[in-house]
């Protein structure tokens, strides 16, 4: 078996008494989808926030190929080829598409702070937006202002932000939070798309969008990891059918 991409050893968060994520140990497989799903309350969030440096853990080890995660800054794991997209949409509303994801771009360049150089002559930073804007289906809506589009447009355009920087890795936070049906078939289909030539950790609450394009899924319940498997095995464990998925319903954290 090949090494995983990503992982955690023996991973916690506490916030004072509360224990948020609680010994967890999950190898992420390259070129994998791999969802994170569970009820309320189950840790899933903190541990993105953990997984790309927004939050340090309190203790245990996270891994990314050869680099070890676990004391660096967010900015840092940006750079190492990880990109990560939030619950709230994280877009500049007065800036073009291609502007926004001109800023992701840029910051992956090593003259991003050579504020004096002409913009236009960054044809590689260019390049890399405009291949952004194509790759989550807003080539036409390049020069369309962000707050002048749909909802589901603006959560596409904060992937195209996140794919500007070029990840290897992309964590993926409720990306259809809020969504109409339309919308959300939409941001599946380009979630598909990625997953061809990237490895995606997908948090979501879609049960049908969960099972539609995840690989492998680990169920969590209060902060700790309850099952990891492939869709079929999670459907039919029955701890998780207690747990989560047997209740019928589709809670949001």
């Amino acid at each position: 078996m090949s090494q995983p991409l990503l992982s955690t050893h023996a991973l916690n968060k506490s916030f004072g008494g509360l224990v948020a994520v609680d010994d967890v140990s999950i190898d992420f497989e390259a070129a994998k989808v791999h969802a994170i799903i569970g009820p309320n309350g189950a840790g899933k969030t903190t541990l993105i926030n953990l997984l790309s440096g927004d939050l340090p853990p309190t203790g245990g080890a996270i891994t990314f190929k050869e680099h070890d995660l676990t004391p660096k800054k967010a900015y840092a794991i940006s750079q190492l080829g990880i990109g990560r997209s939030y619950q709230k949409t994280n877009i500049f509303a007065d800036f073009t598409c291609l502007q926004n994801c001109w800023l992701g771009a840029q910051s992956r360049m090593r003259t991003s702070m050579r504020f004096f150089r002409p913009a236009k002559a960054y044809n590689e930073v260019r390049a890399r937006a405009e291949r952004a804007l194509e790759l989550c289906g807003l080539t036409e809506r390049m020069d369309t202002v962000a707050s002048a589009m749909s909802y589901g447009e603006q959560r596409q355009l904060e992937i195209g932000m996140m794919l500007a920087t070029e990840p290897e890795l992309l964590l993926l936070d409720e990306p259809l939070a809020g969504m109409g049906t339309d919308e959300s078939r939409q941001v599946v289909a380009l979630i598909k798309r990625l997953a061809k030539d990237h490895t995606v950790v997908l948090i979501e609450h879609d049960m049908d969008a969960v099972f539609a394009v995840a690989d492998v899924l680990t169920v969590m319940v209060n902060g700790r990891v309850l099952a990891t498997g492939n869709p079929e095995e999670i459907r039919a464990n029955s701890q998780v059918q207690d747990a989560y998925l047997g209740t019928g319903e589709e809670e949001a954290t």
